[in-house]
């Protein structure tokens, strides 16, 4: 039989209260404290710890306070990425972000959900889903980024917009929930 966290990290229904399962969140909160209370303007401190604390990290990498995460090990961010104020992260599953990324304040991406129904959320269950977010991306303010969801390369998606579908390359999207609106020019040349 299988564990509520190996059931987790399966992608299938588990348990969120499980003891494996909250010792990792508590840890995160432990984690997310720790680089919260860095001297802000010790950059090389947080940069080093973010590479503690994540999964992977490229060059040149931001995240301003308040960063709060469920995991952290399973962030994965390139290089040249600004994550503004209040970002959050709920990584139960993997988050995979890819360079030359600008988050704007407030934002969520969360990997995880649970039933719509009475049943399964007294039972505290919970379902997730990877992320994914490509290269030259720009989320705005207050952006909501929902399980499964896939962004391509060269997005931007505006300020409030809730993303529960995939976004294709060279868009804009926006609104609740959120669509495209229009293509965007890609025009970076290649090497």
């Amino acid at each position: 039989m299988m564990s509520e966290l190996e059931k987790m990290k399966a992608g299938l229904e588990y348990c969120y209260d499980d003891e494996e399962i909250a010792a990792i969140k508590d840890n995160a909160i432990m984690q997310a404290e720790r680089y919260n209370n860095i001297d802000p303007m010790d950059k090389q401190r947080q940069y080093d710890t973010l590479k503690e604390i994540l999964g992977s990290i490229g060059d040149n990498v931001w995240i301003g306070k308040r960063f709060s995460f469920d995991n952290g090990k399973n962030i994965h961010i390139g290089s040249n990425f600004t994550g503004n104020y209040n970002l959050t992260i709920l990584d139960i599953r993997e988050v995979y972000i890819g360079d030359n990324v600008m988050i704007g304040p407030n934002t969520l991406i969360t990997t995880v959900g649970h039933p719509i129904t009475p049943k399964g959320r007294r039972e505290h269950v919970g379902m997730a889903e990877p992320v994914y977010i490509g290269d030259d991306v720009w989320l705005g303010g207050n952006v909501s980024i929902l399980p499964g969801v896939r962004i391509g390369n060269n997005v931007v998606v505006g300020a409030g917009a809730v993303v529960t579908k995939d976004i294709p390359d060279n868009s804009l999207a926006l609104g609740v929930p959120a669509k495209v609106v229009r293509e965007i020019e890609n025009d970076i040349e290649e090497d």
